[in-house]
């Protein structure tokens, strides 16, 4: 993607400077000189003359000379002062993706993008977002069971869910959020990825069944790209824990992922459609307990929203 890149402007470059030798071409023949000059002094200085920084200092004045000459004639035309200039698309790392050996910002984006493109996700995050969030669907009934309504409830999480988004470059924080089907951890889940998908955050979004797939082939196949993405990606969502299918193997490799997770400090976003105390029968000790206390606690609860959406739907 940066090589197209830098070929397209190259090529856009190319286009420009015929355009000024056709219209312009004193000002071809001014970079020409310049070019000249430049070799000149390159060839004088080898020779090695006795009065170096003077030789240096007169051919750098007609130099600066002939460059405000040549700034004159295109903007006199109409042209801006870079129209000859290669045109990076970022300025940081000139479109090579790295300043030194450190990742440009403008590489998260591209990433982000390539991940994505045509993603089921970004279909998705179309309408799973705060704009489509309708808390109304959540009853304003207390239940005995529980010590709020479901509706003061979700307004409890949907505030822990944007001071997650709004804390997210300062905390290492991780969200656990559990209940029965229908009451909204999938749909938040997408709601916190879109916004910070659109913060530019890279954000994975795996169920727990492709994540178990995907540390299947971290293991038989070495692929060490996958483990890069999902060891190091600014958030990563698990869907659905609990409904793969859970052997010794998956068992044992998802420990030791949370485990590797957790230790980078790195940032989750775990749903589950289990109780706590199914998820301590169903795993092991020793992933129950990092994900009980690890993760801060949401839980969801009501009636299924997804019901209750179409009954209001079916109204309208």
């Amino acid at each position: 993607m940066y090589e197209a890149g830098r070929i397209e402007e190259e090529n856009l470059l190319k286009a420009r400077r015929a355009e000024i030798e056709h219209k312009i071409p004193q000002v071809m023949n001014i970079e020409r000189e310049i070019a000249r000059m430049g070799l000149r002094l390159s060839i004088d200085l080898i020779s090695g003359p006795k009065d170096i920084d003077a030789l240096i200092a007169a051919q750098k004045e007609k130099i600066t000379e002939l460059r405000v000459r040549k700034s004159e004639l295109l903007v006199s035309h109409g042209y801006p002062l870079d129209y000859l200039e290669l045109h990076y698309r970022c300025s940081k790392c000139n479109d090579t993706g790295y300043i030194g050996a450190k990742k440009c910002p403008c590489f998260k984006s591209k990433l982000i993008s390539l991940y994505y493109g045509g993603s089921d996700l970004k279909r998705m995050l179309r309408e799973n977002n705060f704009s489509n969030f309708d808390i109304e669907l959540y009853s304003d009934s207390k239940r005995a069971s529980e010590p709020k309504s479901p509706r003061k409830n979700i307004e409890a999480t949907l505030s822990k869910a944007w001071k997650f988004i709004e804390e997210f470059s300062d905390s290492n924080e991780k969200l656990l959020f559990f209940g029965g089907p229908g009451t909204g951890k999938t749909f938040l889940s997408h709601c916190i990825a879109k916004e910070l998908l659109d913060r530019g955050w890279f954000v994975v979004y795996k169920t727990s069944e492709e994540l178990v797939s995907d540390l299947k082939r971290i293991r038989f196949e070495s692929d060490a790209e996958l483990e890069d993405i999902l060891l190091n990606c600014d958030l990563l969502i698990i869907d659905d824990l609990g409904s793969e299918q859970i052997t010794d193997f998956s068992k044992t490799e998802l420990f030791n992922f949370l485990n590797k997770k957790l230790l980078k400090g790195s940032k989750m976003i775990v749903s589950t459609n289990c109780g706590l105390g199914s998820l301590a029968n169903l795993y092991s000790e020793r992933i129950s307990s990092r994900l009980l206390g690890e993760f801060n606690l949401c839980k969801f609860y009501g009636n299924d929203i997804r019901i209750s959406k179409n009954i209001k739907e079916t109204k309208k």
